[in-house]
Order: C-alpha cells, then structure tokens, then sequence
C-alpha cells in the first residue's frame, strides 16, 4: 500500500513530461506545397528555412498573413551596401511574400512585407526578421521543381536569384 502513492506520482511525472515534450505540428503538406500555422513567440524566417532544409525544398514562392510580436524591415543603403533596419512591435502583417533558394550555406529565404499598427498605419520592405505574436501566422508555400540558387553579386554586394535560362 505504501508503494501506491510514489506509483501514482511516477505515472503523474511521465504523463507531464511527454506532454511537455510533445511538439506542435507547424506544417503540412498541401497538393502545391505546404501550409504553415506558426505560433507566438516562432521565429517566422527560422521555420521557412527549417522546413526548406527538412523537405528538401529545391525552390519555392510563399505568401503570408497574421500577428507579429516584433517585426525588423531592413532598406538597403547602397553606398554603405548594408540594410538599415527599423523595428516595429505588435503589429499585424497583412501582406508576406517571399522566396526559397539555396546558397553556399543552406537555404535562402528572401520575404517582404506590410505590417500595419493599431492605428492603421502601414510599414513594410525588406524582413530581416519576423516573430509571431498573440495569435499565429499562417504561411502558404508553393514549391517549384527546380533548384534555385541565389549568388552575391558586385558591386552592390547584393544576393541575387540566379537564373539558367539553358534548361
């Protein structure tokens, strides 16, 4: 009789602990691609590139919408040929869009977007980076069948999608 409780409590502590460790599905696939539903807190550029390196995305579009705890534009100055980034917080992302390509490192994820304040007011460009806020995003990816590769060039020192006009 004595061995029940420490029982009873042993059963308690696995059951929270596989609760706790039980993760949240973020995507699924689609006929065209994939649906994302990201949660708050995600980092919105760390799951696309994520799922690009899980599926093995050769290339792929995305367009997207929901709340945002913070959200980083970059403009980019070209003489200093870097962005200057400008941040924003709570606020909803009406408009994202961007693309899925590879480089030398991995995935490389291009997006931009229109983020609007509780005043309407409307902010957007270049993302450099996007987490999700009360609520979630949802993020639709269209994949491609053919791998694209994206290139520094000069003298912009810009990262460019590279086309093989050849195929």
């Amino acid at each position: 009789m004595k061995l029940l409780p420490t029982l009873l409590f042993t059963i308690f502590l696995m059951c929270n602990f596989s609760a706790q460790k039980k993760e949240i599905c973020r995507y699924t696939k689609t006929p065209t691609g994939y649906l994302m539903v990201l949660r708050e807190n995600d980092d919105v550029l760390a799951q696309i590139e994520n799922l690009a390196k899980t599926e093995n995305i050769p290339s792929a579009s995305f367009t997207g919408i929901g709340f945002a705890r913070e959200v980083t534009f970059g403009f980019y100055d070209f003489q200093a040929k870097k962005f200057n980034p400008k941040t924003f917080k709570k606020v909803e992302m009406g408009s994202l869009t961007g693309s899925i390509a590879w480089n030398e490192k991995g995935p490389s994820i291009h997006v931009h977007g229109v983020a609007t304040d509780e005043k309407f007011d409307a902010y957007g460009g270049h993302l450099l980076s996007l987490h999700v806020g009360t609520g979630s995003m949802e993020i639709y990816v269209n994949v491609n069948d053919k791998k694209l590769e994206r290139k520094i060039e000069q003298p912009l020192n810009a990262n460019v999608l590279q086309l093989n006009c050849q195929q």
